[in-house]
């Protein structure tokens, strides 16, 4: 989860611990998908957010016109000069948009030393250089090959790009991710770092957002596949049980029809 993860610590460097607050999960009633198991994958879950409640705003989710203004700190944001991403590549032409999270989504990141890091990656602060070691959620890898197949894949995270980027370096071997979105892509909503859709510049209807914070996608949730949180779990299974209805969400010409058809069950 992006929103609370480490990058709330690296723009507040002089907080000694700057991860554990992020270990209390809460879970959020609204707008959650059932999954076709037992153990449902499809319980969002917030972790320190100043604002659970947080109103969206009226949007028109059907096209990829700019939305009336959300509201950035008490007042209405500048429309954007151009979206968020470029023209579509002629290789993911026809595909639809996965925006996926990196935070407690695909990967656990902590200050704190981690005996079985996947990664261990330097982030300077004010000056001084920390470390940040870094687990790969179980099944990661398949996953995001197999995303990188089906759809226009897209890295959006509320962290920091000097953080965020070169995980996403180790991450992605494959040049999955067309594109990097990190904080200051996202809008400044009532406590919350929102990922407001509407900017990408794709249709809204071929687009579907991961992530495992339900205010991340305030805007939109008819538009998210959510995932609970991870933190260290080495039986976790979320990813590679996404992989069916993601198979069968790269068919849709309308993803809605699809995501409203699971939360309805």
């Amino acid at each position: 989860m992006d929103n609370t993860s480490i990058i709330t610590q690296v723009a507040n460097p002089k907080e000694e611990e700057i991860l554990s607050s992020c270990q209390e999960k809460v879970s959020q009633s609204n707008s959650s998908l059932k999954k076709h198991r037992n153990r449902s994958i499809f319980s969002p879950f917030f972790c320190c957010f100043r604002d659970y409640n947080a109103e969206p705003p009226a949007t028109n989710n059907k096209t990829c016109s700019l939305p009336p203004p959300a509201e950035e700190n008490s007042s209405p944001p500048k429309p954007p000069a151009k979206y968020l991403l470029p023209e579509v590549s002629i290789n993911d032409y026809g595909k639809n948009c996965v925006v996926i999270d990196l935070d407690e989504t695909l990967v656990h990141s902590s200050f704190k030393p981690i005996s079985n890091a996947d990664f261990i990656v330097p982030v300077e602060i004010d000056g001084t250089v920390h470390q940040v070691y870094v687990l790969k959620r179980p099944h990661v890898d398949e996953f995001l090959q197999k995303m990188g197949e089906l759809f226009e894949c897209v890295l959006f995270t509320a962290s920091l790009a000097k953080y965020a980027d070169p995980v996403a370096d180790l991450l992605d071997q494959w040049g999955v991710f067309r594109a990097r979105l990190f904080r200051e892509s996202c809008v400044f909503h009532r406590g919350n770092y929102v990922k407001d859709l509407s900017r990408l510049g794709r249709e809204l209807n071929k687009v579907i957002i991961v992530d495992n914070s339900p205010a991340s996608y305030i805007f939109h949730p008819e538009n998210a596949v959510p995932v609970q949180s991870w933190f260290d779990d080495l039986t976790d299974t979320e990813l590679l049980d996404l992989l069916p209805l993601f198979e069968g969400l790269s068919k849709e010409t309308d993803v809605y029809t699809m995501l409203q058809s699971l939360r309805a069950r």
